[in-house]
Parts: C-alpha cells; structure tokens; sequence
C-alpha cells in the first residue's frame, strides 16, 4: 500500500492521527519524571551484620569468613569485598549485570541464612540490602528556633518534620543530622553492688522487663469480648529509680540505691555544622523512579506550610542538589528549541519559499512529541541522556520531509500542480527516504543493547534516537505530502536560484572534474582527524559546573566525634580561603557522609565527615574544577586526614590494590610502592601512610592519580 498516495487522497484521517499522536504525546511527557539521570538497577548487594563493642579480628574469623564463604557459592558473582570495623562487617557481592536484582537479593539472603546459626549469638540479625544509587540526599536544611534547645529540636525534626516531608509524594526518607536524643542513663555504683552480693547483670535482666507491653488474650467483660494488655512501663527517670528489685537471697532493694538514674541526652555521635556553628540539620531524599525536581517543589511547599504552622522555627538551606538538576532541564530544553529553530531557518535558506519551509519544519515537532509516546511505555524519565539524544537528532528529523518537499518542488518546476507532484514525487523518492531512515535507525539502536554500566545509560539514549527518528519517517510518508499537496502553490515561469546556491554548484563541477585531487585532499583531511582523537580528553560523563561540590574527610580508624569536629573545622577554615567559596555545610557521623554503600548498616562512624561547599554563581567564578584543585592543595597542610574533592570521587585515572595475608608485609609493600610513585608529579602521594593500616583497610592516602588500597 502506497502509504504516501492513501494520505494524500485521504487529508482527514492523516490529520485526525498525528493530532491524536500529539496530544497522546503531550500527555506522556507531561507525566514523564524529570530527573538528572536514569535510575540503573545494578546487581550489588551489601550484607551488613554488627557486633557492638567486638575487634576487627574477632568479626573477622567469625562473622566475615563464614559469610564470604556461603555468598561465595551463589551463581554469577563477578567479585566480593569486605570491610571489617570496629563493631561491624560489611560484605558487599558483586554479580555480574546480567543477573536481575532481586534474584540477586533472595540468594544472598538465603546464603546468609543458611550459616545464621554458626554466627556468634549476640550477632544482631545481618541485614540484607540491595544498592540504591537514587537514595543519596537531594535537599538539606538546618533548622533553629529561640523557644526550643537542642533536644526539642532534634524532637521536632524527628517527629513534626519528618511525618510531614514523608507524606510528600517521592519522599524516600528524612534523616536528622546532628542535634541530641533523649536518654535515661542508669549509671551502676560498683561499691554499693558488692556490698549487696549484686551484679550488673542481675539488675541488667530485671530491667529489660520495664517498658514492655503486650497482648494479653481476651475477656468477656460486660457481654462483650474486650482485648487485655499487659503493661509493665514507667513515665520518668524518678519512678524508674523507686522501681524495686529482688536480688538472689531474697532480698529487695531499690534502683536508686545501687545506681544514679538521670533523665539526660545520649552521647553524640553525628553532628552538623555550618559555617563552623553547630546546628540541627536534616536531609531528604527522594524515592526511586521519582523527580528530583517534582521532589524539591513539593518539600520546598511542605516546609513553607510548616513555618506557617510554627513561626518561631527558621530554616536555613544547607544544599541544594535539585537546582542543577532544573538547570540542567532548562537548558537542555532550550537548546533543543534553538536546535528546532536553527535547523529551519536553514531550510528556508535553501528553499526560500515558506510554504515549503512550513511543510518541512512541521516535521520537527511531530516527529519529537510522538516520541514520548514510546519513552513513557518503556518506563523512561526526561533525564540528561534522553534530551541528549533527542538534541543529537533535532536537527535530522527535518531530513526526511526536506528530501519529499525537494523532490515535489522539482516536478512543480516541470510545470505539474501541487497536488499531482505530491503523488508522483512521494511514489518516486519513497524507497530511498524508508532506506535513509532504518540506516539512522540502524545506527543508533545497538547503543541501547551495549553491555556494561554504560549500556545501563545508553539504553534509554538508543531507543529515544530511534523512536524520534522512527516517527520523522511516518510524518515524511504520511503527512508531508499531503500537506504538500494542498499547501504549496505552483510554480510560474524561471526560478532563479540563490548566489550562494551557484558558487556551491561551481565547487561541485570543479571537484568531479578534480577527481584525484580531491580524493587526496579528502583523505588527508580524514587521517588527520583520526590524528586528533588522542588529543581529546576521554571519560563517560564530562565533568559538570556546577555550584556545588563535596570534600570527604576520613579519620584513622578509633578517633572520636571530638577529634572529627577539630580536623572537620580545621578543613573548613582552609577551604574557606579559597576563593568563590560563599559557605560550606558540615556533617560527621552520619547525612551524606554515611552514604558509603559498603559501610556496615547502623554503624555510625564518627571518623568520617562530609563538607559540602557553595560556591558563587557560574557567571561570576571560574570552572568548578579549577577551585577544586585549589582545595585539594590546600588540604594537603591537614596532618592525619585522607581526603577526597569532587561529587564523582576525586578523580583517580588509576587504582592500585594491595593484597596479602600478613599485615606488616602489606604495609611495607605499601610503603614501597610509594616510594617508588613519588617522582612522578601525575602520580605522586603527598602524605605518608598512616599508622593505622592494616588488613583489609586503606593502606596508604587517596591521591588525585593513584589511590593506594591494601
């Protein structure tokens, strides 16, 4: 069937499909997710078990072997790492990309059951998690009041907001970041204990039978049947300290006597600073397949609604990772009208007639809003890689309705009306516009098939060219032509052509009369393009500009909260002085520093704090990268901190891990190898290896070119 001579004869129906696939279109992008990247499901599962108060060698033999040895039998895992801490192991398996998430999941879940019972019995329960690349915290804000102190702030973070940002749809989670808890301390007097023949495990078992409640069946009560609870609880730390218990000859004292019972805060272990004053913070996170600007809108609304509700509560912004992803949107959109705008500009140039023009350039818009069609029914979000490949072929949507429209016109200059030139020019170019488009087709739908962590990207970046360039072929078959038959007019006597058009012709007749010249000339020409590639610089994703960017601190392991703050402080002064530095936000123990996946769940490490630094504006500084090379060598005068610049890592081109089963030999290989990178400047380490390397920790400093990990 003649598709093109159908919809010329036929103007209703092709117009009533392309109106239909439009609004159809508008629909889907209009509920499609704006995001900064795709959400990548990658087949890693981290296994986090804790053992408070217990010594890396300890967990080592007896929690990590055993479960590295029952993870290590599951199908497909590509590699697995461990890290043991003071307190906690964290075992994350690697699996190959083929293999689906959550089969992933169940088999590691049911490896680590299988050898629960050979772990130590105090073991709290592994916990089994997949990662979660969408979790990392998009907003932050600190949060301050003249009416509460720290506790009823920290109180009000974790009760009034945080049920009120978890009710916004695509709020993942809401996590405080510094402030204190509530705690009733009971501190044993150890004198008074043996003076009674009591220990602290007899008052330790008694106690974990307050503050309980449970079912207690059912009664007939009154002709009705009434649920019975068994309540055993105390309301304050003076009634808790009268609470009597019995000791083992009998005897019965109370609490007080053998203990002070205080109603206090617990000991800190996060904190949040800004601008080097301590403050209450909190972080949100968006939920996965979310919009991180649908997201921040809708919590921006929420806290505007909560100030209201409380006027004395001032909010301060602490970050902000939604703005460069609205930047992003914003210019990536004005760019594909500019693309749109320029390419039929161009079109007009060369036809000069704007009935012509108008025929071709409806292509544009048909072809990219049907598009969206398929994107939203493959589960794709309008992120950096589907507006790139949308701005990569804005400007070949055109082809195919510039090459109907320019073989129509030739035959209207035979002298025919328009609408017989449709039928025969649609017939006459069909087969070559349908070869020209499936050969576009062909050659960006193999990036959606890619393997590796890239294909995970370029998926939505192959179907998204192909589907756009797909319908740029409908509307060339189906639309163009009879558009063309009933809106250009024909054409009268001699059409002069442009200057332009007659020197470009001339340069044509000179090089088929040129041949082998110009067969050299266009062969040096592509040799030395292939010459330049090594010149440019090579990565997945340039790196961005924007406004923000991170350092991370990390401290030998055992150092306190007290001793992160110091050197967190001593960073922030040093960075401070860098120039177009306007304010940076502090975190220690937890928020966005304890985002590392392989990090043991609930282990809350007071060695490691997170700085996020603001920037001026884009206009008004130098590129991102430049100010982050000045940090990095102003942070080589901290003693004692390995430390990290850049929101991607800090930009290693090269990592070099050590192994060995004796932790002296792994350390003076380290060492050596040090040693012998030194005289290099791209490959130099600026600060000794600490002390406190060992098994299975980093053995020497992280350096912009070569991390050294034992």
């Amino acid at each position: 069937m003649n598709v093109s001579a159908w919809s010329i004869k036929n103007p209703i129906p092709a117009v009533m499909l392309f109106v239909l696939l439009t609004f159809a279109g508008l629909l889907s992008f209009k509920a499609m997710k704006v995001q900064n990247f795709p959400d990548i499901d990658l087949p890693t599962v981290t296994v986090s078990a804790s053992l408070p108060g217990a010594a890396p060698a300890q967990l080592e033999t007896e929690v990590a072997r055993k479960l590295e040895n029952s993870i290590a039998t599951v199908q497909g895992l590509k590699h697995l790492y461990t890290k043991v801490q003071d307190g906690g192991v964290s075992v994350t398996a690697e699996f190959r990309l083929e293999k689906p998430v959550q089969e992933a999941m169940d088999d590691v879940r049911a490896a680590v059951a299988r050898v629960r019972a050979e772990l130590p019995g105090d073991v709290r329960d592994p916990v089994v998690t997949k990662m979660d690349l969408a979790g990392q915290p998009v907003l932050a804000f600190t949060i301050r009041s003249a009416r509460m102190d720290d506790e009823a702030l920290s109180w009000f973070v974790d009760n009034d907001v945080s049920r009120k940002l978890l009710a916004v749809r695509g709020v993942g989670a809401v996590n405080r970041v510094g402030g204190v808890s509530r705690e009733v301390r009971v501190a044993l007097d150890p004198s008074r204990l043996q003076a009674l023949g009591a220990t602290a495990a007899d008052i330790s078992r008694q106690l974990r039978q307050v503050q309980t409640e449970s079912a207690g069946g059912r009664a007939d009560l009154g002709g009705s049947e009434q649920p019975m609870r068994t309540l055993a609880n105390v309301k304050s730390a003076e009634e808790l300290g009268r609470l009597e218990l019995a000791l083992g000859d009998g005897r019965r004292i109370r609490l007080n006597d053998v203990a002070t019972v205080s109603d206090t805060t617990a000991e800190p272990r996060a904190a949040a600073l800004l601008d080097g004053k301590p403050v209450v913070g909190f972080e949100v996170a968006r939920s996965r397949g979310e919009s991180e600007v649908a997201v921040g809108a809708a919590v921006q609304t929420a806290l505007a609604e909560l100030k209201l509700q409380h006027p004395d509560v001032e909010l301060t912004e602490a970050f902000n990772f939604v703005q460069p992803v609205q930047e992003e949107y914003d210019g990536s959109m004005f760019l594909l009208y500019e693309g749109g705008l320029l390419a039929v500009l161009v079109v007009w140039l060369f036809l000069r007639d704007w009935r012509a023009t108008f025929v071709s350039a409806v292509a544009l818009p048909l072809s990219v809003i049907p598009a969206f069609i398929g994107m939203q029914l493959l589960g794709f979000s309008i992120n950096v890689v589907t507006l790139l490949a949308l701005s990569l072929v804005i400007g070949i949507l055109v082809d195919d309705a510039i090459v109907e429209v320019e073989n129509i016109v030739r035959h209207l200059r035979m002298g025919k009306t328009p609408y017989q030139a449709a039928m025969e020019a649609a017939d006459e170019i069909g087969l070559a516009v349908i070869a020209t488009t499936f050969t576009l087709i062909a050659v960006f739908l193999p990036t959606a098939f890619m393997s590796g962590v890239a294909g995970k990207f370029f998926k939505q970046f192959g179907w998204t060219a192909s589907l756009a360039v797909f319908a740029s072929l409908v509307v060339a078959r189906a639309l163009t032509p009879m558009m063309a038959a009933y809106i250009l007019k024909p054409i009268v006597g001699d059409h002069a052509e442009p200057r332009w058009m007659k020197l470009y012709m001339r340069a044509a007749t000179w090089c088929m009369k040129h041949r082998v010249t110009t067969m050299i000339a266009a062969t040096v020409f592509f040799f030395g393009s292939v010459m330049l590639i090594p010149l440019l610089p090579t990565g997945f994703i340039p790196p961005d500009d924007n406004s923000q960017t991170q350092v991370y601190l990390e401290l030998p392991p055992g150092a306190t909260l007290t001793q992160t703050s110091a050197s967190a402080e001593q960073a922030r002064l040093l960075i401070s002085k860098v120039a177009h530095v306007k304010s940076v936000y502090t975190t220690i123990g937890g928020g966005t520093a304890g985002s590392d996946p392989f990090a043991p769940q609930g282990a809350a490490e007071t060695r490691k704090a997170t700085l996020t630094v603001l920037l001026d504006e884009r206009s008004e500084r130098p590129r991102k990268q430049g100010i982050e090379n000045k940090m990095r060598a102003a942070l080589e005068a901290l003693p004692g901190v390995r430390s990290k610049v850049g929101l991607g890592g800090s930009g290693e081109a090269y990592i070099l891990v050590l192994t060995a089963e004796d932790a002296n030999a792994l350390q003076t290989a380290a060492l050596a190898v040090e040693k012998t990178c030194a005289p290099s400047p791209a490959w130099a380490i600026s600060r000794p290896a600490p002390a406190w390397c060992g098994p299975k920790l980093p053995c020497a400093p992280t350096s912009p070119a070569l991390p050294i990990w034992a």
